[in-house]
């Protein structure tokens, strides 16, 4: 069982930045790909950025986040981390931590354990 917590959640203005923790507690980090989904009122749920642990596969973002967005992880924090700079309106939404086998599957919005989430709200 994998528990995941969210934290870096907060209302933020156009152009400003923030960066989003999460901690995994339970089975090891190093097992499986973890990543960042997000969820805006009204919407299905989206990928975001994410990378798989093993292999030495690159991360992976979303076009619409790419190159305003930087993923990152300390596996002796059993942590991974997103940067968000120069937010913009469309960024408002519950951001989650996802963690799942393959990255393959977090591409598609998809994971095995999720988070509680945490909003960003981003205003002009």
């Amino acid at each position: 069982q994998v528990q995941l917590a969210e934290f870096g959640g907060r209302s933020v203005q156009v152009g400003e930045s923030l960066r989003l923790s999460c901690v995994s507690s339970g089975e090891s980090l190093e097992m499986y790909a973890m990543g960042w989904f997000r969820r805006a009122a009204g919407k299905e749920l989206e990928f975001v950025a994410g990378a798989a642990w093993h292999g030495g596969g690159g991360i992976y973002y979303d076009p619409s986040v790419q190159g305003r967005v930087t993923y990152s992880r300390d596996n002796s924090k059993r942590s991974i981390f997103l940067q968000m700079n120069n937010q913009q309106i469309d960024d408002t939404a519950v951001y989650f931590c996802a963690e799942t086998g393959q990255i393959a599957t977090l591409r598609r919005a998809s994971a095995d354990y999720l988070g509680e989430g945490t909003p960003v709200t981003v205003s002009s």
